[in-house]
């Protein structure tokens, strides 16, 4: 039987220290019920906060195919007492690599070199979003199928797309998405622009594939870009799949999908032959969803009684695959500063700090290594494939490069601080998922 392990003291919380007003019960208004909308609900729920959640898709489900859980985002889920049940469902990645269809090495970068017990896990967006819902049980209220329009932030209330209105409440966290229709009552953001390229995505099954603990990146350029990250198996579904993407611009949508399959599947096995076996799965458009990105840049992230979490707080491009383990961060922050702080202004500017140290840097690396691997220039293409296997080999160069991957660089010179119970407890093997019951023969 897989036991969750059980929730941990709590590294964070210990480091801050014990503060009387963290036992004040909030009502908290969380809308959004992706990543950061579900550990927000999981673990204000759990301190006793009355939340109640707000999702504009009448079924609430996941959106996309597969990610790549950091260490970061994992010691999260190990703090929520949920990392058992992640890892007996995700994939172990312990290296990632990018190569030309000439097999020429533009990125080959193993956890190990930084500390041998880290590694990250390749998940199902539908994994996560079951385990997190389970989590949530019977916990505050979910309002499905309402989508808020507008806040009054000052007095903490809510408007729905009927009219309704909801409130007061004494906290409400927008963690609706990238493009949140909320961010604009902050002001004017430093910067809220859209991506022009993005990608098609689905998930495959992995059958025989060899790299199995590999996240296999193929690249054409930066105009072109395939990859294959092991994701594990889904409560319900116990076939170990890939999540596959392609890169594209966001302009070319339409055109791909009339183009058809057929001339696109030819280049694609012509790309990458090694990986002909998965594509002959890919046989209809629909079964590729459609990704875009924002880049978002907020000041100031809270005003009166409303803060952002998640991609409405710092929505950034993929290409450093941090945006699900933020959002664990973003949730797990903002519980730490009500439990120090009791609520009011003061938890707010705690959180902000806190999460702004760790968030600036992704989000100028992340808009700096963009165009080096989604754009046009072939000349910075071009120069990325000389230079970045160097880089990456210099001491220096390498650890901060290790670092930025696994979501524990703070700032340009400090570190994101993994418990040492944490790190041993990801260093132990998974947990494997209770057998199904045999069926009687008919």
């Amino acid at each position: 039987m897989l036991k969750r392990n059980p929730a941990p003291a709590g590294f964070f919380f210990a480091r801050m220290g014990h503060n009387p007003r963290m036992d004040k019960r909030l009502r908290i208004a969380v809308i959004g019920y992706g990543t950061a909308g579900q550990a927000l609900s999981v673990l204000l729920g759990r301190d006793g906060h009355h939340v109640e959640t707000f999702e504009r898709a009448a079924e609430p489900g996941p959106v996309g195919a597969g990610f790549l859980l950091q260490p970061s985002g994992l010691q999260v889920l190990w703090e929520m007492g949920l990392l058992d049940a992640v890892r007996a469902h995700a994939a172990p990645v312990h290296r990632l690599h990018g190569d030309t269809p000439c097999g020429r090495t533009v990125m080959d970068m193993r956890y190990d070199q930084l500390d041998a017990r880290l590694h990250g896990l390749g998940m199902q967006r539908g994994a996560l979003f079951s385990l997190l819902h389970t989590a949530r049980g019977d916990d505050g209220v979910l309002h499905a199928g309402t989508a808020i329009l507008a806040v009054d932030s000052e007095r903490g209330l809510l408007r729905d797309q009927h009219g309704r209105q909801h409130g007061p409440y004494d906290l409400i966290v927008a963690a609706d998405g990238a493009a949140s229709v909320l961010r604009g009552q902050f002001g004017a953001a430093v910067q809220d622009r859209p991506y022009p390229w993005g990608a098609l995505w689905c998930l495959l099954p992995a059958e025989d594939w060899p790299h199995g603990q590999v996240l296999q990146q193929r690249y054409v350029a930066a105009r072109k870009m395939i990859g294959l990250l092991p994701v594990g198996t889904c409560p319900g579904d116990d076939v170990p799949r890939l999540s596959f993407f392609w890169s594209l611009p966001c302009t070319d949508f339409a055109r791909w999908q009339e183009a058809g399959l057929p001339a696109w599947l030819d280049e694609l096995h012509a790309l990458w032959p090694q990986a002909s076996a998965r594509f002959v799965h890919l046989r209809a458009p629909e079964q590729l969803a459609r990704a875009a990105y924002r880049d978002a840049v907020v000041r100031t992230w809270h005003v009166g009684r409303l803060v952002l979490a998640g991609d409405a707080a710092h929505s950034m491009s993929p290409q450093l695959g941090q945006g699900v383990n933020m959002a664990l961060l973003d949730a797990l922050a903002l519980r730490d500063a009500l439990r120090v702080h009791g609520g009011g202004d003061a938890a707010l500017q705690a959180y902000q700090a806190q999460r702004q140290a760790h968030v600036r840097v992704y989000q100028r690396w992340s808009r700096w290594l963009t165009p080096l691997f989604q754009s046009d220039r072939d000349r910075w293409a071009n120069a990325r494939d000389v230079l970045m296997g160097p880089m990456a080999r210099l001491p220096m160069g390498r650890g901060h490069m290790l670092r930025v991957l696994s979501g524990t660089q703070q700032g340009w010179l400090g570190r994101l601080p993994l418990a040492a119970a944490f790190l041993e407890a990801l260093a132990r093997p998974a947990p494997k998922l209770p057998e199904a019951p045999a069926r009687n023969a008919a």
